[in-house]
């Protein structure tokens, strides 16, 4: 008999990665595992109308990356050096022709990607920030096609860690002066507002 998943561990360890070993590859054989995860995930009316281009290819990552924008809050940094950029992508598109809106769908989907590449020792970071006229022309998307999100995924080159909220209430994430990354989270108890227990 397996071991049962700690999923609060596997969730606690899927944390945001911006910094990678660009040198050491992911398979397609890989990214497309974990969209096979990814398309078992519920969809809205079971429509299932995202699509994804995979990538593990030097060139067109580079093209990516230069559509991408990396860490709001790391005003001075503009995002992963060369060497430490991804070495893959799934970028996750609506199919308009089955779905003219898209609620939540990409969201679930995107922290399946995040779940399943932490399971496997990846770190992956889901992006929002993305030129998508620009990226949508590299990949010669056809006009039903619209990108949600990017996900970057790679073997991981940096450490990132929770903490409680600082005293001032700051949600900003940072890197403290070993480069640890560190991103505060509320407690618990902070964001459970009410409990209606079963009595007996």
């Amino acid at each position: 008999m397996s071991t049962p998943i700690d999923f609060h561990s596997l969730v606690a360890k899927a944390r945001t990665v911006r910094r990678y070993r660009e040198s050491s590859p992911v398979s397609m054989e890989t990214l497309e595992a974990l969209v096979d995860t990814a398309r078992l995930t519920p969809s809205g009316g079971n429509l299932q109308p995202l699509r994804y281009v995979l990538s593990n290819d030097p060139v067109t990552n580079a093209r990516i990356f230069d559509c991408l924008g990396w860490a709001a809050y790391l005003k001075d940094w503009p995002g992963p050096a060369e060497g430490e950029r991804p070495a893959a992508y799934a970028v996750i598109l609506g199919d308009s022709d089955i779905a003219k809106s898209i609620d939540c769908d990409h969201g679930i989907a995107a922290l399946a990607l995040q779940l399943g590449a932490a399971e496997k020792g990846l770190g992956a970071c889901i992006l929002g920030n993305v030129q998508r006229k620009k990226l949508a022309t590299i990949l010669e998307l056809p006009e039903n096609l619209s990108i949600l999100l990017v996900v970057a995924l790679g073997e991981p080159a940096e450490d990132v860690r929770t903490e409680p909220l600082a005293a001032d209430g700051s949600i900003k994430y940072y890197r403290d002066g070993e480069g640890l990354h560190r991103v505060p989270k509320r407690a618990l108890d902070d964001i459970i507002l009410a409990r209606y227990q079963a009595k007996g």
